[in-house]
C-alpha cells in the first residue's frame, strides 16, 4: 500500500515533538512506520520537496532523513523512480490486517508528549463535582449478574425519560446504552454498512465518524455545510441518486462549524430520507451546549418555527431551539453521550431508535463487550435525574472559554477569520493563506496541537481551516494562543503575509 501525502503526514503524527536534530526525529518516525508494516516493502514515499512542504520543514531535513534510512537499508532511492521502502526492509510481511487510526485527534491522545498544549481533542478537562459525588453515593446491586448488553434498565429508563421531557415520547426498549458515542456510531456502521456501500456525510464533519466509515470500506458521499448547516438540496440529490446505506449528520451545533440546521430544512431532510429508505443518524452529542442568547430559528426564507417540546423541562439545560430530527419521523436514529456535557472519562453514550433496530444493535454489542460498565451506568442514571444544573454549569464555562479564545486570537492573530460559535466546544478558524496541515506541523514544534480542517472533510476541502477548542483553563488558553502566534510568525511565506501579524503581538509573545 502506497499512502497519499495526506495519509503519510497523518501517520507521522507528532514526529517533531522530541529532542534532537529534526532529520533524525523524522527518520525515527518513518523507521517506526516501516517496522510496524504501515509502510510495506515497495511503498513509494513523497518527493523531498512535497513532503518538506507538507511538514513545514526545509527540503534538506527530508533529504537527510531519507538518506539516513537509505544507509540503514530501509529505503531505496533511484533517479527517476523516486524513494521507496526497500524490499528487504525489516518489516512484517504483507500489509496490516486491521485498520488503524491515523487521525491526529486520536494520535495526540495515543502518543502524548510533555509540554504540548492540546487544542485538538475537544473534551472537558476535568470532571464536575457532581460526578465525584455520584460515585461517592454509588450502591452496587446485590443480586445482579452485571451483564447488560442493551444497557442497565435504570439508565435506559433515565435516558428515555430525558427524551420524553423534550417532547419525544420514548420507551426504554428504544434506548441502547453504549460505551460513548464513538461506539454508537461504530455499531450502527457495522450493522448497516457493507464494504462498498455509500454513506452520506457532511463536509466537514466529526473525524471519528469518518474513521469508522473508512474502516467499513464505505464510499463517502460528502455534502457541503454552509451558514445554515447541511446543504439539504444537495443531500436529497445524493439520496435520490445513490441510495446510501446511511446518512450521518450533526444538525445542531455542527462539529466542527458550529452551524444549526433550520427546522424547515430538518423536516425536509427527514422526509427525503424516509422517502428514499435511507437510515438517518442524528448526532446529538453537542445539542445541549448552546452558547448564544435567545434564538429565533427560521427555515431558509420561511418564518420561524417553534417547538413545544423545547420548553418542556429541557429549557433549563440549554435545549431551547429547533426540535431534534427525531421529532419529524419515527425512523430517525439519534446518538447521545455524556462525554461533552459531563466528562470524557465517563464512557456513557446511547442510541435512540425504533425498538427492532435497538434489539439488533444489542445483539451486535454483545459480541464486542457484553455491555458497558455497570458502575458508570448507575452513576449516569443518577446524574440524569438532576441533569439541568450540570449542563448550565458546563455551558457557563464554555461561554467564558469561547470569549477568551476569540479575544486572544483577535489580539495576537488578527488576520485569522474566527467567527463566534452558536454552540458546541470549538471555533472553526480560517487561515488567511497556507494550509492547515503544514501549519499544524509547525505549531506542534511550538508546543501546541491543533486539528487541520482537511482531516474532517471528505470533499478534500477545508484546507485553510483549523478546529480549535476552548475547554482548557484560561491561563493555558492564553499560552496556547501565544504559541500559535509564534508559529504563525515563522510560517509566514511572504512579506505581505508577515505584515498581517501585528508587530505589537509579536513583541508580546513568550513561549
Amino acid at each position: 500500500m502506497t499512502p497519499s501525502l495526506g495519509e503519510l503526514v497523518a501517520w507521522l503524527g507528532r514526529w517533531s515533538a522530541g529532542r534532537g536534530p529534526m532529520y533524525l526525529l523524522l527518520a525515527a518516525r518513518v523507521r517506526q512506520l516501516i517496522d510496524e508494516g504501515l509502510l510495506p516493502p515497495g511503498a513509494a514515499l513523497p518527493p523531498d520537496r512535497r513532503l518538506a512542504g507538507a511538514l513545514s520543514v526545509g527540503r534538506t531535513t527530508v533529504v537527510a532523513a531519507y538518506e539516513t534510512l537509505r544507509q540503514e537499508g530501509r529505503l531505496v532511492r533511484r533517479q527517476g523512480s523516486g524513494t521507496r521502502v526497500a524490499p528487504a526492509a525489516l518489516t512484517p510481511p504483507g500489509e496490516p490486517r486491521v485498520t488503524e487510526t491515523s487521525n491526529p485527534m486520536f494520535l495526540h491522545l495515543l502518543e502524548p508528549v510533555d509540554d504540548v498544549l492540546l487544542l485538538s481533542c475537544a473534551a472537558p478537562p476535568s470532571p464536575p463535582p457532581a460526578l465525584a459525588e455520584a460515585y461517592a453515593r454509588l450502591v452496587l446491586p446485590a443480586d445482579d449478574l452485571g451483564y447488560h448488553p442493551a444497557g442497565l434498565p435504570a439508565l435506559r429508563t433515565a435516558v428515555a425519560g430525558r427524551y420524553a421531557r423534550r417532547g419525544l415520547p420514548t420507551g426504554p426498549e428504544q434506548i441502547l446504552v453504549t460505551t460513548g458515542a464513538q461506539q454508537a456510531i461504530g455499531l450502527l456502521t457495522r450493522l448497516l454498512v457493507a464494504p462498498g456501500d455509500g454513506v452520506l456525510v457532511e463536509a466537514p464533519t466529526y473525524p471519528g465518524a469518518l474513521d469508522l466509515f473508512r474502516e467499513a470500506a464505505a464510499v463517502p458521499h460528502p455534502v457541503a455545510v454552509g451558514p445554515d448547516g447541511l446543504d439539504v438540496d444537495a443531500a436529497i440529490r445524493v439520496m435520490e441518486r445513490h441510495r446510501p446505506a446511511l446518512a450521518y449528520v450533526i444538525p445542531r451545533f455542527q462539529n466542527p462549524t458550529g452551524t444549526v440546521l433550520p427546522p424547515l430544512l430538518g423536516r425536509r431532510l427527514v422526509e427525503a430520507a424516509e422517502a428514499y429508505g435511507v437510515p438517518l443518524i442524528d448526532d446529538e452529542v453537542l445539542s445541549e451546549l448552546r452558547l448564544d442568547g435567545p434564538e429565533t430559528w427560521a427555515g431558509a426564507g420561511a418564518g420561524p418555527e417553534t417547538w413545544a417540546g423545547a420548553g418542556a423541562g429541557a429549557g433549563a439545560g440549554g435545549c431551547e431551539g429547533p426540535p431534534p430530527l427525531s421529532a419529524y419521523g419515527t425512523g430517525v436514529v439519534a446518538i447521545g453521550s455524556l462525554s461533552k456535557s459531563v466528562w470524557g472519562g465517563l464512557r456513557i453514550g446511547w442510541v435512540r431508535g425504533p425498538a427492532p433496530l435497538i434489539a439488533r444493535l444489542a445483539r451486535l454489542k454483545a459480541l464486542h463487550d457484553l455491555g458497558s460498565d455497570v458502575p458508570a451506568q448507575l452513576v449516569a442514571a443518577r446524574l440524569l435525574g438532576d441533569f439541568d444544573p450540570i449542563v448550565r454549569s458546563r455551558v457557563a464555562e464554555l461561554r467564558a472559554g469561547h470569549d477568551l479564545l476569540r479575544a486572544e486570537l483577535a489580539r495576537l492573530l488578527p488576520s485569522w477569520d474566527c467567527p463566534p460559535a452558536a454552540g458546541g466546544q470549538t471555533l472553526w478558524v480560517r487561515l488567511p493563506y497556507g494550509d492547515g496541515v503544514s501549519f499544524a506541523q509547525l505549531a506542534l514544534r511550538h508546543g501546541v496541537a491543533v486539528l487541520p480542517g482537511s482531516t474532517m472533510d471528505a470533499l478534500g476541502g477545508s484546507a485553510r481551516m483549523l478546529r480549535l477548542h476552548f475547554l482548557l483553563p484560561h491561563d493555558t488558553l492564553v499560552a496556547a494562543v501565544r504559541r500559535l502566534a509564534a508559529a504563525w510568525a515563522e510560517y509566514a511565506p511572504s512579506p505581505e503575509a508577515e505584515a498581517a501579524v501585528r508587530p505589537a503581538a509579536l513583541n508580546a509573545i513568550t513561549v
